[in-house]
């Protein structure tokens, strides 16, 4: 008998400190709003997948920190994000990204505790040598899942040389060395990459060779971050990669109305009589990060595009609706058909 899943995923999950000041209420922090209107796609799959780019390294007085060495932004966020991402749909967490180590192992370590302790399966960093060497498997309706993320580094914040397992870093030796033990355990393989160039809404011929050389290694789905923008799919062989996923969430980044899009990936995968696993199919839904104001306070919320230019609430202006075909518009001529 053939099995099919479902299989969503998602972007870079970002959280601005302005984000982070729009979520705060009655002493703590609600961030249900800026994700209730794509609750119901992320939570209709049977796996769902995201990038959490920030930390939850405990309470601060200011979230949003600036690296003194560097100048880049340096990410935490409330613990109550984390139960909000359970709640709106997510299963499992990539979390090697260029930000995973923003405060330091210990904030590393404290985000992993709270991912565990909101239900989250998740790979990429590890707290114990011994965790870095085993694999996430999610069985999903009999079909074995095997999920495994790299990055391309740490914003030049150092990983202990003592300790290079708590990141994983992309290293093609070490990635084909992965999935030839993982494809021993599992129907499909899923391999999450933090790379390219910041931006940039086409990959560099390095992303290029590298896509090239993983699905060779066997990879079933690539799934591509940190660019912060959308960037191409390939399919071809019944395999799938993207180059990068866009933000899920953000606040506008560079003044750049493509930092705020983004799409909820929509992937079927299929397994035979014979165990053959494969991605059948996909689509995807074109997402905006909308900012608007209400008694002079900002809010944030992830909005499916076309469900809002059909049926625009009270929050979406004559600006908004023009910026709604616009991304509409730039997201499927840039990732051409399959978009709903």
């Amino acid at each position: 008998m053939t099995t099919k899943i479902k299989i969503v995923a998602v972007g870079d999950i970002l959280m601005w400190g302005k984000q982070i000041a729009a979520a705060k209420k009655n002493g703590g922090y609600s961030f249900r709003s800026m994700f209730q209107e794509v609750r119901p796609y992320l939570r209709g799959a049977d796996l769902t997948i995201g990038n959490l780019e920030t930390t939850f390294s405990g309470r601060e007085k200011q979230y949003q920190q600036k690296n003194p060495k560097t100048g880049y932004p340096m990410f935490n966020c409330p613990d109550e994000l984390a139960k909000t991402l359970k709640a709106t749909g997510f299963d499992v967490l990539t979390t090697a990204n260029n930000h995973c180590m923003d405060r330091g192992v210990r904030g590393l370590k404290r985000t992993l505790q709270v991912l565990d302790r909101h239900g989250f399966a998740h790979t990429g960093t590890y707290r114990k040598k011994e965790d870095s060497r085993k694999f996430l498997i999610k069985n999903v309706k009999g079909i074995r899942v095997g999920i495994l993320a790299y990055t391309y580094g740490t914003n030049y914040i150092s990983v202990p040389k003592s300790k290079p397992w708590l990141v994983n870093r992309i290293k093609l030796e070490k990635i084909r060395s992965d999935l030839r033990r993982l494809r021993k355990k599992a129907d499909v393989t899923i391999v999450a990459l933090h790379f390219g160039q910041e931006f940039r809404r086409y990959p560099t011929d390095k992303q290029k060779r590298l896509v090239k050389a993983v699905l060779k290694a066997g990879a079933d789905v690539i799934l591509g971050c940190h660019p912060h923008v959308l960037q191409p799919i390939v399919w071809k062989n019944r395999q799938f990669a993207i180059y990068s996923l866009g933000n899920f969430i953000s606040a506008r980044m560079r003044d750049n109305l493509q930092t705020e899009s983004g799409v909820i990936l929509n992937l079927t995968i299929k397994k035979e009589d014979n165990g053959e696993t494969y991605v059948s199919g996909f689509d995807y839904i074109p997402t905006w990060t909308q900012k608007w104001s209400k008694n002079g306070k900002a809010s944030y919320r992830v909005l499916p595009v076309k469900k809002f230019l059909r049926h625009p609430d009270s929050h979406i202006s004559a600006k908004d609706r023009d910026t709604l075909k616009q991304v509409w518009n730039n997201t499927t001529a840039h990732l051409k058909g399959h978009a709903r």
